[in-house]
């Protein structure tokens, strides 16, 4: 009784863990979609964010010296540089609301990678593994339609009276142009999101140091950047220059929610399946869409909410599976143990 109450308190600290990390990215990219209409370019953003974030874990790093380990961190940290960078320009051509619907394809794209390195098991035979197959497919397509299917208006967002955005609403408004490039771009960013899910767990099993990793990731990421950002932006050195207004307080606030953000990820990635990370992104498309309606006065289009909802279908369709698939496990395992206990008791009357 007491191992199964310590088991449901272990299982309520990772869901509080990742729901709260998944609703402050959200706050945060509602904030860097603010902050570029103000004129912060994604690349110092990115830069000085995630030094931030390595520095304020730093006291917590305990080093190694395999040199398999960082060259491995060192490709995570790339892709992480990749997907950050996508994600980026994703939400400054289209919206935060976007790039949460999108988001949500990574549980499928996740759930493909991990059947591709034997992480995750499929058997036609079995209704869990069928369930996971279909859900992934609805996923897909809802994907396709949130990307490529705009639609007219189904909610118009209204200015709040102390918030003056008509200053905001031409650089956060978006073209049907723009929308498809932000939509592509952001589909890119969750192959990468997805990618780096299974290549953090293979590290977690082999160097289960959720601090050193996620130092050594975020370092990298932040080395990455700054040196595409100088490649990129060679003709504009005043980008790297910030001001203490939004700019600044996005860049600071990035940087701490991002340096327990990636920690939770390694330690919940640790004791779990990278499917598990994934399967939070539905959630954030309802807080994105609260988000953007309250702060960048976005409305809510028909093509994503068709989309959103078959994305958040075959979400929910997979996670039945996944939960099918966990309580035969359980069943199975619960048998074995009962089985020396019986065979016990049985030597015991004898």
């Amino acid at each position: 009784m007491a191992g199964a109450v310590s088991l449901w308190r272990r299982e309520a600290v990772f869901l509080t863990a990742m729901l709260a990390g998944e609703t402050s990215i959200v706050g945060l990219s509602t904030l860097f979609k603010v902050a570029t209409s103000k004129g912060l370019n994604i690349y110092p953003f990115l830069s000085y964010s995630y030094l931030l974030a390595s520095l304020l874990l730093l006291p917590s790093l305990f080093f190694t010296n395999s040199a398999s380990i960082l060259s491995k961190i060192g490709l995570l940290g790339f892709l992480g540089s990749m997907y950050v960078i996508t994600g980026g320009i994703g939400i400054e051509y289209s919206n935060p609301t976007l790039a949460s619907a999108i988001g949500n394809i990574v549980p499928a794209l996740t759930f493909i990678l991990a059947v591709i390195f034997r992480m995750e098991k499929v058997s036609f035979k079995e209704r869990s593994s069928v369930a996971k197959v279909m859900g992934t497919i609805l996923s897909l397509i809802g994907a396709f339609v949130v990307i490529f299917y705009h639609g007219p208006r189904v909610f118009v967002a209204s200015s709040p009276p102390y918030l003056n955005f008509r200053q905001l609403s031409p650089p956060l408004s978006s073209s049907k142009s723009d929308w498809l490039i932000g939509g592509a771009i952001l589909t890119i960013q969750g192959i990468f999101v997805s990618v780096s899910f299974i290549l953090q767990t293979h590290i977690m099993r082999e160097y289960p140091e959720a601090f050193t990793v996620s130092i050594l990731y975020i370092l990298c990421i932040s080395i990455v950047t700054s040196m595409i950002g100088l490649v990129v932006e060679k003709n504009n050195p005043s980008i790297w220059i910030i001001h203490f207004d939004i700019t600044l307080f996005t860049i600071v606030t990035t940087g701490i929610i991002t340096s327990v953000y990636y920690v939770i990820h390694s330690w919940a990635i640790r004791h779990k399946r990278p499917l598990y990370l994934a399967i939070f992104k539905p959630l954030s498309i309802l807080i994105a869409v609260v988000m953007g309606t309250i702060f960048l006065n976005d409305s809510l289009y028909l093509g994503c909410l068709i989309g959103g909802i078959l994305i958040t279908l075959g979400f929910y369709v997979v996670m039945w599976g996944k939960a099918n698939e966990e309580k035969n496990k359980l069943l199975s395992f619960s048998g074995k143990e009962k089985t020396p206990l019986l065979l016990s008791g049985k030597n015991d009357q004898i």
